[in-house]
């Protein structure tokens, strides 16, 4: 398998310097598309894979033109997943707000997640990749660690409502942690499932949650 750095070379200009910017007007459209089709190449093939070359033409501009927005596919590939992030964690914050408690919280995040992954499966193609390119590319994983912290802190806040609203034993922090990043995470990787897979498996979780599926027979 090729190493990151040697992949990142060919997406650096040969001055080793960004370009100037192109005008304001275009500038937003463009980057947005860019970032839309580097995410759904990089979840369809991951990291190695990618050339800037497929990253220009399904943004329907030059390679040349690429360098005004990037400097390497590394860096792409870190502007994707800030923008991915960005992109789930503000629905996510969102759907928190929408109940007091933990059970609520947690229900209207997965309902989001299952709503993202119907409009957009792409970002949940990304999540995916991500996992993979960061135990096979080293400076991937170096990068990608920096932005972890905040994203625990959600499970975290999740968790300690509802051992403020008693839903949650103060001694099962770790365990139920554990268990809401499980759900989020995998729920969120819905590489190969289809919407009805999705909505089962949401409905399991909350179902086992709300004990109305399940009865513990001792």
């Amino acid at each position: 398998m090729t190493d990151g750095g040697a992949i990142e070379a060919d997406l650096t200009p040969p001055s080793g310097r960004r370009r100037g910017r192109p005008p304001a007007t275009d500038s937003a459209d463009t980057k947005r598309a860019i970032l839309d089709a580097a995410r759904r190449l990089f979840a369809e093939r991951g990291y190695g894979a990618v050339t800037n070359k497929d990253v220009a033409t399904a943004a329907g501009i030059t390679t040349g033109a690429l360098y005004h927005y990037v400097e390497s596919k590394l860096d792409l590939y870190l502007e994707v997943d800030r923008d991915m992030q960005r992109t789930i964690y503000t629905r996510f914050q969102d759907a928190v707000g929408s109940s007091d408690s933990f059970l609520g919280k947690l229900t209207a995040v997965l309902e989001a997640s299952h709503r993202m992954g119907v409009e957009d499966p792409s970002l949940a193609g990304f999540v995916g990749a991500v996992r993979t390119d960061t135990r096979r590319h080293p400076a991937v994983a170096e990068r990608l660690a920096r932005y972890a912290e905040a994203r625990e802190q959600f499970f975290v806040d999740i968790v300690d409502v509802g051992i403020s609203t008693g839903e949650i034993e103060p001694s099962a922090k770790p365990a139920m942690v554990e268990f809401v990043r499980t759900v989020l995470v995998g729920l969120t990787e819905t590489v190969g499932m289809s919407p009805e897979q999705h909505r089962r498996a949401i409905d399991a979780v909350t179902g086992l949650l709300r004990g109305t599926i399940f009865t513990p027979l001792g």
